[in-house]
């Protein structure tokens, strides 16, 4: 085995195996990380990212700014220095963290010279999404003039970081985390590279990309740490021994990012659909992650009320009563608290018919919101409300031999309107039995005795 130094290699990759061919020399040591030795060269070197790798080599002939969207490790950088170099473009690489529209004017007056004489310039962004509006406004200009093709790279959804004018002049391409498969070519690459086949079986190969989370240059992070500990050929490592030299990657999420919005959404429609098995996942994921229970403990129990509504009254009490456990238990004992709500959520009747009422409620409440109620719901506490006929007429509900006096509560120039119509579902549908009943009582005590089967 290698010490824990590397030999450095000039080195081709070629085709989808990324087969290696150079010369080795025994008296030259690299210090580059793996990462950046195994870099792929071209396009076909590229693992895991077909879509992405399809569509930029129609790129190739140098034309059309892009964004590359995709967590960390996924190739972002890789993809930008390979589609300019296949256009036979210069490289200039900045970072929205480091520089700003000073360091951006010093680039784009290079590139105009060199753009005078046929040269174009492919400027890479890391971490675009950092820009401000004014940062990302200087980049206009010379889009348009044509004298800048420009790649950027973010892990921020493009839709929410990038203005309109910018997003507007780039084609947007999403690189997806790295699969298994692809997790375990790049370690055939790593271990081609360093001339020796780490000491793994086959479930500790598996623990070893799993460890890494779709992530790939973490992966050869891993590959370096396990070469630096210069472990025996024998015996192979199993996935508890691997566990004891190397931690496993931290999970991609940031509380304020995409997979914060991602992994809510997603547990929300798995509750939707009665997928009970499923929200529990998508729950593990955000705790395990690090959410703050509380956040999702808040759009439970809006879940309660607009999914679930009244098919399921009991819902709204039932998630802040677990909202009041998890308080007094905390983390991770008041954990089980949500598993318990997200279970009786998920297998709940359904029904957002409150909801619909009440959106249709405010609809006609900004329609008709001048329209003063019917006097013979108002109170008259004074002499002067009397003569004026507040209150004449008003009949005592629980005086009425059917407890139902069936008056008009609408303003007297609005139509009765019909804002709930309540599921065949859960509790709903002993609602559904009660409104029919007291529609039916309206009808009698308005226009007289009838028939009931009519």
């Amino acid at each position: 085995m290698l010490g824990s130094g590397r030999l450095r290699l000039n080195f081709i990759f070629c085709g989808k195996q990324g087969r290696i061919a150079g010369d080795m020399s025994n008296n030259l040591f690299s210090k580059s990380p793996l990462a950046e030795v195994l870099r792929p060269r071209s396009l076909a070197d590229v693992i895991g990212q077909p879509d992405v790798t399809t569509a930029m080599a129609a790129r190739q002939g140098g034309s059309g700014s892009v964004v590359l969207w995709g967590p960390p490790g996924t190739g972002k950088t890789t993809l930008a220095r390979i589609l300019g170099e296949e256009a036979g473009q210069r490289f200039v690489a900045m970072s929205a963290v480091f520089d700003g529209v000073a360091d951006l004017r010093r680039v784009f007056t290079v590139a105009e010279k060199d753009f005078q004489v046929g040269q174009q310039t492919l400027l890479f962004i890391d971490e675009i999404h950092r820009f401000n509006k004014a940062q990302q406004d200087a980049l206009l200009p010379v889009l348009e003039k044509g004298m800048i093709r420009l790649v950027g790279a973010t892990t921020e959804n493009p839709s929410f970081s990038l203005n309109g004018a910018l997003l507007s002049r780039l084609q947007v391409l999403a690189l997806q985390p790295l699969d298994t498969h692809a997790l375990l070519e790049i370690l055939s690459r790593a271990e081609i590279q360093l001339g020796t086949r780490l000491p793994l079986n086959e479930n500790a190969r598996n623990a070893l990309a799993l460890m890494a989370d779709g992530d790939g240059r973490y992966l050869l992070n891993l590959v370096e740490s396990l070469h630096e500990f210069a472990l025996p050929p024998e015996p192979l490592l199993n996935p508890d021994d691997l566990a004891v030299h190397l931690t496993r990657r931290p999970l991609n999420y940031g509380r304020a990012g995409d997979e914060h919005y991602n992994l809510i959404s997603a547990l929300h429609k798995s509750l939707r659909a009665s997928d009970c098995d499923a929200a529990l996942y998508w729950l593990a994921r955000m705790v395990q992650a690090g959410e703050d229970q509380r956040y999702i403990l808040r759009r439970l129990t809006r879940f309660a009320s607009e999914d679930i509504g009244l098919a399921a009254p009991e819902a709204v009490g039932k998630a802040i009563a677990a909202w009041h456990s998890f308080e007094r238990l905390g983390a991770p004992e008041g954990d089980i608290a949500l598993a318990e709500l997200v279970i009786f959520l998920a297998t709940a009747p359904k029904s957002n018919a409150a909801y619909v009422a009440w959106k249709a409620a405010l609809k006609t409440a900004r329609e008709k919101g001048t329209l003063m109620p019917p006097k013979h719901i108002l109170n008259a506490p004074t002499p002067l409300m009397k003569e004026l006929d507040y209150g004449a007429g008003y009949t005592y509900d629980p005086d009425d031999p059917d407890g139902f006096s069936a008056q008009n509560c609408f303003p007297d120039s609005l139509p009765r309107q019909s804002f709930y119509q309540p599921a065949e579902r859960g509790f709903e549908l002993e609602i559904a039995k009660r409104l029919a009943y007291w529609d039916r009582l309206r009808k009698v005590k308005s226009y007289g005795r009838f028939d009931e089967t009519n």
